[in-house]
């Protein structure tokens, strides 16, 4: 009965190891991660103290490192008896595919990790042991973790002419991954039926701005109206065409982030830098529609972009998942069913890479991408109904000459 206790008091101890956010003076947010009774876990506080400067990076690792310190409570494991094969049997059970036994199911509650959570799991169990290592704690895991391997296409495409090192840091942790999926786009026809379906000036830029120009949704409800250049030769002079700045910003009250880091800064209330993105005519009819006719007069001193037009919270910059239901509840009344705002980028990037005939350069530039590889390998694909990909087939059958 004793065991029977003690098992159940420490599980329920397991449970209650969380990752904790932490707001200074300044407002500035980090995360951190607490025991029960509130005192901070040194070796992860340690570890996501290096992520300071990047709070939405530090959160993400926080989460992904909570559950398995939680995991290695149960198991009854310290961080010098651990070793690689423990690391690889997590992996496979919060997800990937590993050919070994598991032992007893973990997450049962939750769906497994998709193929990029896993990847950045296994990089943050390798470097946060490999920082245990360093101080003399799993110095023999440590060593099995520190491997390096061969340059691989999509490295010498990321660097500078080609030219890499002869090695590459390697990680046993993270799976193999499959050629990704084409991605989902949205049905023929679907721009007028969602523009016909929204309800709000407001709504009806939202669409016609992920439609036409390409962003994120968090690019763009992190916009601020500072960034939108919509004059041509604005004093920025970065385009001469209207454009608009998408800059990361960690502090927005909203949590809106753009995903790409590009330098800016402003000076004399002007915009420069970012990742600079053409505006088309119908964003910027759409942006004036919504100025004048929604935007309020008062309660908007934090100079964002979206915000909520009713309510309690009326002003306050508008969230990244109200955008979402918003699209959501616009598709269904259409009859397109289940979409998401990041459909539109799919079908831009798809539209922007056929315009430029293929030219994975262009598109990544004006998709924010830092590589080609991530282009070619997501959006480079042949249309099978491409008349110049069906005379290519007959050809090779013999049926024109």
């Amino acid at each position: 009965m004793g065991d029977v206790g003690e098992l159940v008091r420490r599980r329920l101890i397991v449970g209650d190891m969380r990752v904790q956010e932490v707001r200074s003076g300044s407002g500035r947010v980090s995360w951190t991660i607490v025991w029960p009774e509130g005192n901070v876990y040194k070796e992860a506080d340690r570890y996501l103290r290096r992520f300071e400067s990047e709070p939405g990076t530090q959160r993400t690792y926080a989460y992904l490192l909570v559950d398995h310190l939680r995991w290695l409570e149960r198991e009854a494991l310290t961080f010098n008896s651990v070793v690689l094969r423990d690391l690889v049997r997590y992996m496979g059970l919060v997800g990937a595919e590993v050919p070994m036994p598991l032992g007893e199911p973990w997450r049962t509650d939750k769906k497994p990790y998709g193929k990029d959570a896993l990847s950045a799991l296994a990089s943050v169990l390798k470097s946060f042991y490999l920082e245990l290592a360093s101080t003399g704690i799993g110095v023999e895991l440590g060593r099995q973790l520190d491997v390096v391997r061969l340059p691989s296409k999509a490295d010498r495409d990321r660097s500078l002419l080609g030219h890499v090192k002869s090695s590459m840091p390697a990680n046993p942790l993270t799976p193999r991954r499959g050629r990704r999926r084409h991605p989902r786009m949205l049905p023929e026809g679907a721009r007028p039926l969602l523009l016909e379906a929204v309800n709000t000036a407001q709504d009806q830029m939202v669409v016609t701005w992920l439609l036409d120009g390409g962003l994120r949704v968090g690019e763009l409800c992190g916009l601020h109206l500072v960034d939108l250049h919509l004059r041509e030769h604005a004093a920025c002079g970065q385009a001469k065409l209207a454009h608009a700045h998408v800059c990361h910003r960690e502090g927005n009250l909203n949590g809106a982030r753009a995903k790409s880091k590009h330098p800016w800064e402003v000076s004399g209330g002007v915009v420069t830098g970012g990742l600079v993105k053409r505006v088309s005519p119908a964003m910027i009819h759409t942006y004036f529609e919504y100025m004048t006719n929604e935007y309020p007069r008062a309660g908007a001193e934090h100079g964002m972009l979206l915000v909520q037009l009713a309510g309690p919270d009326a002003g306050q910059p508008l969230t990244t998942s109200a955008v979402a239901a918003m699209f959501g509840r616009a598709a269904r009344r259409t009859g397109l069913g289940h979409l998401t705002p990041h459909q539109c980028r799919h079908n831009w990037t798809t539209a922007v890479l056929d315009a430029a005939g293929g030219n994975l350069v262009i598109a990544r530039d004006a998709g924010g991408w830092a590589s080609t590889a991530v282009v070619d390998e997501v959006y480079g694909h042949v249309d099978l109904h491409d008349p110049d990909f069906e005379a290519a087939l007959r050809m090779v059958w013999g049926e024109l000459w």
